[in-house]
Protein backbone atom coordinates (compact mmCIF):
# COMPACT_ATOMS: atom_id res chain seq x y z
CA UNK A 1 0.00 0.00 0.00
CA UNK A 2 0.78 4.13 -0.67
CA UNK A 3 0.13 6.18 2.20
CA UNK A 4 0.19 9.87 1.53
CA UNK A 5 0.16 13.18 3.56
CA UNK A 6 -0.97 16.48 1.93
CA UNK A 7 0.25 19.64 3.38
CA UNK A 8 0.21 23.35 1.83
CA UNK A 9 -3.51 24.59 1.46
CA UNK A 10 -4.91 27.78 2.88
CA UNK A 11 -6.30 31.03 2.03
CA UNK A 12 -5.32 33.91 0.10
CA UNK A 13 -6.39 36.47 -1.93
CA UNK A 14 -7.53 36.19 -5.36
CA UNK A 15 -3.93 36.38 -7.55
CA UNK A 16 -2.17 35.14 -4.94
CA UNK A 17 -0.52 31.80 -4.98
CA UNK A 18 -0.20 28.53 -3.28
CA UNK A 19 2.13 25.30 -3.18
CA UNK A 20 0.65 21.74 -2.20
CA UNK A 21 3.33 19.04 -1.32
CA UNK A 22 2.34 15.44 -1.29
CA UNK A 23 4.62 12.97 0.06
CA UNK A 24 4.33 8.95 -0.68
CA UNK A 25 5.16 6.46 1.62
CA UNK A 26 4.95 2.64 1.62
CA UNK A 27 5.00 1.01 -2.04
CA UNK A 28 6.39 3.26 -4.07
CA UNK A 29 7.96 1.83 -6.50
CA UNK A 30 4.38 0.92 -7.60
CA UNK A 31 4.00 4.07 -8.48
CA UNK A 32 2.84 4.95 -11.88
CA UNK A 33 0.73 8.06 -11.49
CA UNK A 34 0.63 10.95 -9.41
CA UNK A 35 -1.65 13.58 -9.42
CA UNK A 36 -4.12 16.18 -7.81
CA UNK A 37 -7.80 16.26 -7.89
CA UNK A 38 -10.04 18.95 -6.13
CA UNK A 39 -13.84 19.00 -5.18
CA UNK A 40 -15.83 22.53 -4.75
CA UNK A 41 -18.74 22.03 -2.50
CA UNK A 42 -21.93 21.00 -4.57
CA UNK A 43 -19.26 19.98 -7.18
CA UNK A 44 -18.01 16.36 -8.66
CA UNK A 45 -14.37 15.68 -8.41
CA UNK A 46 -12.33 16.43 -11.38
CA UNK A 47 -9.18 16.20 -12.38
CA UNK A 48 -6.41 19.46 -11.78
CA UNK A 49 -3.25 17.67 -13.09
CA UNK A 50 -1.46 14.62 -13.56
CA UNK A 51 1.98 13.37 -13.82
CA UNK A 52 3.27 10.00 -15.29
CA UNK A 53 7.04 9.77 -15.87
CA UNK A 54 7.50 13.13 -17.44
CA UNK A 55 4.50 13.47 -18.54
CA UNK A 56 1.87 16.20 -17.66
CA UNK A 57 -1.78 17.42 -18.25
CA UNK A 58 -3.98 19.84 -16.73
CA UNK A 59 -7.48 20.60 -16.63
CA UNK A 60 -8.27 23.43 -19.07
CA UNK A 61 -9.33 26.26 -16.50
CA UNK A 62 -6.11 25.88 -14.76
CA UNK A 63 -3.25 25.69 -17.39
CA UNK A 64 -0.81 28.23 -17.86
CA UNK A 65 -1.94 29.17 -14.19
CA UNK A 66 -1.21 25.88 -12.06
CA UNK A 67 2.41 23.59 -12.61
CA UNK A 68 3.14 19.73 -11.19
CA UNK A 69 6.03 18.39 -10.36
CA UNK A 70 7.68 15.43 -9.04
CA UNK A 71 10.88 15.05 -6.72
CA UNK A 72 11.31 10.93 -7.17
CA UNK A 73 14.14 11.42 -4.25
CA UNK A 74 11.88 12.86 -2.13
CA UNK A 75 8.72 11.10 -3.11
CA UNK A 76 6.89 13.98 -3.52
CA UNK A 77 4.77 15.63 -5.85
CA UNK A 78 3.79 19.22 -6.00
CA UNK A 79 1.16 21.62 -7.08
CA UNK A 80 2.21 25.55 -7.45
CA UNK A 81 -0.78 27.22 -8.04
CA UNK A 82 -0.23 30.84 -9.31
CA UNK A 83 -2.97 33.55 -10.60
CA UNK A 84 -5.59 32.05 -8.16
CA UNK A 85 -9.02 32.65 -8.88
CA UNK A 86 -12.11 32.26 -6.17
CA UNK A 87 -13.32 29.62 -8.67
CA UNK A 88 -10.17 27.67 -7.58
CA UNK A 89 -11.67 27.12 -3.93
CA UNK A 90 -12.09 23.43 -3.05
CA UNK A 91 -10.42 20.52 -1.43
CA UNK A 92 -7.76 19.13 -3.46
CA UNK A 93 -6.56 15.73 -2.99
CA UNK A 94 -3.96 13.96 -3.82
CA UNK A 95 -3.79 10.62 -6.12
CA UNK A 96 -1.64 8.00 -6.62
CA UNK A 97 -2.25 4.99 -9.36
CA UNK A 98 0.00 2.38 -8.74
CA UNK A 99 1.09 -0.67 -11.19
CA UNK A 100 -1.25 -3.11 -10.06
CA UNK A 101 -4.07 -0.67 -10.75
CA UNK A 102 -4.95 0.28 -7.30
CA UNK A 103 -5.64 4.37 -6.30
CA UNK A 104 -5.29 6.11 -3.37
CA UNK A 105 -5.81 9.01 -2.35
CA UNK A 106 -4.84 11.66 0.40
CA UNK A 107 -6.49 13.14 3.49
CA UNK A 108 -7.51 16.64 1.54
CA UNK A 109 -6.29 19.99 2.17
CA UNK A 110 -8.58 23.37 1.99
CA UNK A 111 -7.58 25.84 -0.42
CA UNK A 112 -9.70 29.12 -0.59
CA UNK A 113 -9.36 31.85 -2.37
CA UNK A 114 -11.10 35.40 -1.12
CA UNK A 115 -12.26 37.74 -3.59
Amino acid sequence: QVQLVESGGGLVQAGGSLRLSCAASGRIFSIRAMGWYRQAPGKQRELVARIISSTTNYADSVKGRFTISRDNAKNTVYLQMNSLKPEDTAVYYCNVATTSGSNTWGQGTQVTVSS
